[in-house]
């Protein structure tokens, strides 16, 4: 029997041996899994590819989403991004039209640019690698001591605290929990 406290916390998705391992060994990785199963639906029937980077105009797979059900999907245009930085993507549903929204992620990377943090600037706190925001422990205007931790980066799986290298001021904070970041980014300036 599944531990009932795990299909709770799960809210209600059905999960198997392999859904348990998964959260048993990566409970982070397998909880954000979760949260995209229940927001999209059942993505690990797509192709592996698909997956990963995503389909091509004129590209066509087969998915299927329940024993003897499958779907044909043909991707045929993406439109442009609008103010928002969504695109509209135009494909076929088992030769049906159909137009959804979605997030053009290279239009948002060109608004997401963030100012680098000076090399030898003590002030500035910086990224040492790529990845995303897990969370931030400081606000603006807040004392530091040696050692307080900052924030955390979550990158390739694991966490990170930046933590502080001499008591200062948080003068400004760049970035905010699930933001994307780059090597080198400002995310912390102490005075």
């Amino acid at each position: 029997m599944r531990p009932i406290w795990l299909r709770a916390k799960l809210n209600g998705i059905e999960i198997d041996d392999e859904d348990l391992n998964g959260y048993l060994m990566y409970p982070k990785v397998f909880t954000d899994y979760a949260a995209r199963h229940e927001q999209y639906g059942p993505v690990r029937t797509l192709p592996t590819h698909t997956f990963f980077y995503g389909m091509e105009p004129g590209e066509e797979i087969t998915a299927e989403i329940d024993p003897g059900k499958i779907l044909e999907i043909r991707m045929q245009a993406v439109g442009e991004a609008n103010e928002d930085g969504d695109a509209r993507v135009f494909f076929e549903l088992n030769g049906q039209p159909r137009v959804i929204r979605v997030p053009n992620r290279s239009a948002k990377a060109a608004v997401a640019k963030r100012p680098k943090a000076e090399l030898g600037n003590a002030d500035h706190i910086g990224a040492p690698m790529p990845g995303s925001i897990a969370t931030v422990a400081v606000s603006v205007g807040q004392k530091v001591k040696q050692g307080d931790l900052l924030l955390t980066i979550e990158a390739m799986k694991m966490e990170t605290g930046l933590h502080a290298e001499r008591d200062a001021t948080v003068k400004a904070v760049h970035v905010m929990p699930g933001a994307q970041i780059d090597a080198k980014d400002l995310l912390v300036e102490l005075e």
